[in-house]
């Protein structure tokens, strides 16, 4: 069977809530929730008004604005621990365009405490390859070229989940700027030094 000859990243769970969401989109009914998250040990039970899905790094995570705190939020489906429709609906938003809203994100953090700003990075000419086939943003730019190393650009907002995809880079991209981005990856790389250097 040629079904056999495909392979794909699978999405170890979360997959299971995804008709009921899809339906609850469809209609705009709201969606009651038990969710555990991942900073907390209690779950907690609530209403949301789902706005729209994102895979991202082998999970699905539901966009939605809370009631409660008044705000969209994001909930990975793998820490959801039951979900069904309600009887009641709700208007979606006119100013909420999916698309928009993660504008100016790497993955699925949408933090706006974080304010949109221009990254520079030197990438070494073996990953650089990489990057031109895979860009990490839609801003990216490649400003300069040589045969070590080429530099790019990317403006978004530098959150939690492009930091870890810069580190998890190693040492073939170097951030330039901004300062302050450069400073928190070399902490964090700093760090990561201090504990293995200790084996020798």
């Amino acid at each position: 069977s040629i079904k056999d000859k495909f392979l794909f990243e699978e999405i170890p769970d979360g997959e299971q809530y995804l008709p009921t969401i899809l339906e609850a989109l469809k209609k705009n009914h709201v969606l009651g929730m038990t969710y555990k998250s991942y900073s907390r040990d209690e779950e907690h039970t609530f209403e949301v008004e789902p706005l729209c899905l994102k895979a991202f790094k082998q999970r699905w995570n539901l966009v939605a604005r809370s009631p409660y705190y008044d705000k969209v939020m994001i909930y990975a489906l793998d820490r959801v621990r039951w979900l069904e429709i309600k009887d009641k609906s709700f208007k979606y938003p006119k100013n909420f365009i999916p698309e928009e809203f993660f504008e100016d994100c790497f993955g699925i953090i949408a933090d706006q405490k974080i304010d949109v700003d221009t990254v520079k990075i030197k990438v070494s000419a073996g990953q650089a390859n990489y990057l031109r086939s895979l860009t990490l943003h839609q801003t990216q730019k490649e400003i300069e070229r040589t045969d070590e190393y080429s530099i790019f650009t990317v403006r978004l907002r530098p959150t939690f989940d492009f930091r870890q995809e810069i580190l998890s880079q190693g040492s073939d991209i170097e951030v330039l700027e901004p300062k302050w981005f450069r400073d928190e990856v070399a902490e964090i790389s700093k760090h990561m030094w201090n504990k293995y250097k200790e084996d020798k």
